[in-house]
């Protein structure tokens, strides 16, 4: 089986349930991917496992038949037993290597990171992608200090593997965020918040393309 890649990737939108004020995460995730979303990460720092695994599997199904990417936050055996396309860890979470030694070559890793060393790192440990950010000050991160564009000018020269910059990006920000050198940007409350999620997607989208 083929590794799936992000490299073609514009918009990486995470449903995060903390920011769907109530709704449900499937119904936002399929908006969100008609409005132009290349990945969806299911994101649920609350929920036990068991109601995790529930929404993962239906969100997997729905997304798979949209033909985006797929990808669990932080919770490994979730993203085996839904045959996610990828898995996403942080700080907390376990190391790459023991992730890979878990899922196995063909599910995507993915890799938070917060410095120029981080990045390196990631990409030396097998990451499959990374993570770069907060770029500007955002609530999902309340601990976490904004690391600014210029982090995203040095990993955009340094980094090999493709990369997200995320943290704070909207659609007044994301040109500065694309001239630093990102090629694809990753959004919580830009879309899974807003109103409409499909049109919200569909203006960040247009935006992209455009720069």
């Amino acid at each position: 089986m083929n590794k799936p890649s992000i490299q073609k990737a514009k918009l990486y939108v995470i449903v995060d349930r903390a920011a769907l004020q109530g709704r449900d995460p499937v119904e936002v995730a399929a908006a969100a991917v008609r409005g132009g979303a290349d990945v969806i990460q299911w994101r649920d720092k609350e929920a036990a496992d068991r109601d995790f695994l529930e929404t993962a599997a239906r969100l997997r199904a729905q997304v798979g038949r949209q033909g985006a990417l797929f990808i669990v936050n932080d919770r490994v055996p979730a993203a085996i037993l839904v045959k996610a396309d990828g898995v996403h860890v942080g700080h907390e979470d376990l190391p790459v290597p023991a992730v890979r030694a878990l899922v196995g070559k063909s599910m995507l890793i993915g890799r938070s990171t917060h410095s120029l060393e981080e990045a390196l790192e990631a990409e030396r440990q097998g990451a499959d992608y990374i993570g770069v950010g907060p770029v500007f000050a955002t609530p999902t991160k309340p601990g976490c200090p904004p690391v600014g564009l210029e982090l995203v000018r040095q990993v955009s020269g340094k980094v090999r593997i493709p990369w997200v910059a995320i943290g704070g990006i909207d659609l007044e920000n994301a040109g500065l965020v694309s001239s630093a050198g990102a090629a694809r940007v990753a959004v919580v409350r830009a879309v899974a918040a807003a109103p409409d999620p499909e049109a919200a997607a569909r203006a960040f989208k247009g935006k992209l393309l455009s720069l």
